[in-house]
């Protein structure tokens, strides 16, 4: 019988260490996809702004599609 707990502890040992490796990995996502979209948001601004600059018009990607 203590064979047994002895391997359920280890096992329940072995998938908390799973856990939190895990957990770290995703929160580390998370960081990295908040990142990313701050930085695809200024590359954006920077564009409209170039496409306004080099004509005067409303940028492409704040205009509807002509099918609206």
């Amino acid at each position: 019988m203590s064979d047994r707990i002895e391997r359920a502890e280890e096992e329940l040992a072995h998938l908390r260490k799973t856990v939190d490796e895990l957990s770290d990995v995703l929160a580390a996502q998370g960081r990295e996809i908040a990142r990313m979209s701050r930085l695809l948001g200024l590359l954006m601004e920077r564009e409209a702004e170039r496409e306004f600059a080099a004509g005067g018009a409303i940028p492409l990607a704040d205009q509807k599609p002509p099918h609206w």
